[in-house]
């Protein structure tokens, strides 16, 4: 991500920013803006929606949704994963307009603009706010990392990768992710 800015953004001053193919996010009160992501980034974000939502359906779980969607979780702290699921039993956490709460999982696609702030910030707030699966998926090394909500800290538990091509969700018990099936 590039930009920030210096002075205390809120989620008010967010919702006046243009509309102009930007995405914009607000992390510990700082602005974020990146501009829109390359056709890997899409497509690696179009499979893992399908995948999810596919299970998800399939087993009456709860929602998927994917970016662009506003997640607000504090007046300064507003973000849109690139995927996200929340279940069945929170599903009052969406509104007509956003997510006023931490969605259950949160899938971030790595980019060469996004890789440090999804591994870092955005970790650490996911972190804050109990998100119980977090998955960073990243199309360069066609390789994925899982973290797990445990002991008040999102803890790595899986690394999918050529050499181990798949990992099972803890969260959506049973779900196995292929990563052929998202690097395609």
């Amino acid at each position: 991500m590039s930009d920030t800015v210096s002075k205390l953004v809120t989620y008010d001053d967010y919702q006046a920013l243009p509309d102009d193919g930007n995405q914009y996010q607000i992390i510990g009160g700082k602005l974020y803006m990146t501009a829109a992501p390359f056709t890997k980034h899409q497509r690696t974000v179009r499979n893992i929606f399908l995948i999810l939502d596919d299970y998800v359906v399939q087993n009456d779980l709860g929602e998927v949704f994917f970016a662009p969607f506003d997640v607000v979780l504090s007046m300064t702290d507003v973000v849109q994963p690139d995927v996200l699921f929340i279940a069945k039993e929170r599903l009052n956490i969406i509104t007509q307009k956003n997510i006023v709460a931490a969605p259950d999982l949160i899938v971030e696609v790595l980019s060469p603009a996004t890789r440090q702030i999804d591994r870092n910030p955005k970790k650490a707030l996911y972190t804050r706010h109990g998100v119980k699966e977090y998955w960073l998926a990243d199309p360069e090394s066609q390789s994925m990392q899982q973290f797990v909500f445990k002991d008040s800290q999102l803890v790595l538990t899986s690394q999918a990768d050529s050499k181990t091509p798949s990992f099972t969700s803890q969260l959506l018990e049973k779900l196995v992710v292929e990563l052929q099936a998202i690097f395609e």
